[in-house]
């Protein structure tokens, strides 16, 4: 604001240093929002009269003007005219500071609070500010909206011109919406429960201190919410302290970047919202890739169990199962982890915090696909055995059949959503080459002699591959039945819901 000002009297012609060099300035007051004005107490001889030049709210320095500027000179004050004027810029979302000067009564001690010293000001005029939202904000904050992430406003501008922003970026359309810090003090203070549900219904916080700012914080983090903060001044560091996570902008104050938990470089709030659609992707590229590791690894445990309690041989040796995970979760899930984001990302609720990864869907798909490939496996491995296949064969077919299972499955893990037929390959070309590349890897270890001997494989003939293949395909079958009947279900709880 005050860079703001400089520039404002270069416009006007004003020399600020030539200014500075003809006063001698005696005592300056600060900006602090309690007071809301700043004041500058100046002398511009030896011998005369100490002369008042102060800034700031309307409310905090009307009271103190007796006169103010007109075209035809100093006029008595006019309070509604003033007012009207001022309520005509915050409308529009200028941001305001009035300005006036006056003299100092004699006698004057080391208070130089205006409520001490009581002079007569005139009114010199209202300056508006006006910082233009950047035009990706509003599409920003619809977004955050869509993804659940409720936008609040925390400022200590002037109610109307908060609202007059909030309404802009559509945050906020009415006064219901909005509360102010001395409404908030009439509460009795954001500790109690009713101030606390206030304070929570509401989306427009105007004319707060910087204490309140964190009380507000403090208070919605109590209610169960996960807050993050931005802020860029030294006022903000108390907020951005409290918050989940504090957000402090590239151009702000150090205090502010010292205590957030991340720095905006480029002040973008649609940076913010890129970054939470970025977080949702790496979450959920995690939860494929362990939904793939786990589902597999059980799979494999199950075939085992099953074996054992069933008194056959050991379905696979130990370096059977090296090799088995080297060539596909080894590579495989390494590729999962570069999936593109799905196009529901940003359309979908906050996860709660304490929420692992392994909630219904993980445990239900989980146990679904790794219970069938396992009791698939042990199918075949059965009739393997009975139809009197030599053990080592037996092993490299079934070594064949379980690389191409988790070959097939992996497609499953590229969403927990949608249907494996509606992610684009293209999404992950290096998922599929993988896929491709390891699979064209275990049929060549089957014609090498030094892999044959390590691995106790030897080569099959295509209708023996074939057959697996179609074989192993039965996994993709059952998750497509298992998504299709969630999806089902979820329409009928929200047609319900509808009703209710």
């Amino acid at each position: 604001m005050d860079v703001a000002f400089l520039a404002l009297t270069f416009k006007l012609g004003i020399n600020p240093n030539k200014v500075r060099n003809e006063v001698k300035v005696v005592a300056e007051v600060p900006f602090e929002s309690e007071r809301m004005y700043a004041a500058m107490y100046y002398r511009q001889d030896k011998n005369g009269s100490t002369k008042i030049a102060v800034k700031g709210a309307m409310e905090a320095i009307l009271p103190y003007c007796t006169k103010m500027n007109s075209l035809e000179g100093v006029i008595p004050i006019d309070p509604d005219l003033l007012n009207r004027e001022l309520n005509s810029l915050m409308e529009k979302g200028y941001r305001s500071l009035v300005v006036a000067e006056g003299l100092v009564p004699e006698g004057i001690n080391d208070d130089f609070d205006l409520k001490s010293v009581k002079p007569e000001l005139t009114f010199l005029g209202i300056t508006g500010f006006i910082d233009p939202l950047r035009p990706d904000v509003k599409d920003a904050v619809q977004t955050c909206k869509k993804a659940g992430i409720d936008v609040i406003m925390i400022t200590g501008d002037h109610p109307k011109t908060a609202l007059a922003i909030a309404s802009e970026l559509g945050i906020a359309y009415s006064k219901d919406e909005m509360i102010t810090g001395r409404e908030i003090e009439e509460l009795g203070g954001p500790e109690l429960p009713c101030c606390i549900d206030a304070l929570d219904k509401a989306r427009v916080f105007a004319r707060v201190t910087p204490v309140q700012k964190m009380q507000i914080v403090d208070a919605l983090v109590r209610k169960g919410h996960f807050v993050a903060v931005t802020g860029d001044g030294v006022n903000d560091a108390p907020a951005l302290r409290r918050a989940n996570i504090g957000v402090a902008m590239g151009s702000g104050t150090d205090v502010a970047k010292d205590t957030s938990s991340m720095i905006i470089t480029d002040d973008t709030f649609s940076s913010i919202v890129a970054g939470v659609e970025e977080g949702r992707i790496a979450y959920d590229n995690i939860r494929k890739v362990t939904y793939l590791l786990v589902s597999t690894g059980l799979a494999e445990v199950v075939l085992f169990i099953l074996a054992l309690f069933a008194g056959l041989p050991i379905p696979l040796i130990a370096v059977q199962l090296l090799w088995l995970n080297l060539v596909t979760n080894g590579i495989q899930g390494v590729a999962l982890a570069f999936e593109a984001g799905e196009p529901g990302t940003m359309r979908r609720k906050p996860r709660k915090p304490e929420e692992g990864i392994f909630n219904n869907l993980m445990i239900k798909q989980t146990l679904i696909s790794g219970i069938t490939i396992g009791i698939i496996a042990f199918a075949i491995w059965i009739w393997l055995i009975r139809e009197g296949y030599e053990e080592n064969w037996a092993r490299n077919l079934l070594l064949l059949l379980m690389v191409l299972f988790e070959n097939f499955h992996v497609f499953n893990c590229r969403s927990e959503y949608r249907s494996a037929f509606h992610v684009p390959l293209r999404n992950n070309y290096f998922l599929v080459l993988g896929v491709v590349l390891m699979q064209g890897f275990h049929i060549s270890a089957m014609h090498v002699s030094i892999t044959q001997k390590l691995l106790s494989i030897s080569p099959v003939s295509f209708e023996t591959w074939l057959i697996f293949l179609i074989i192993a395909g039965i996994i993709i079958v059952v998750m497509e039945i298992f998504k299709r009947v969630r999806s089902a279900h979820e329409s009928d709880t929200l047609i319900e819901n509808s009703f209710i």
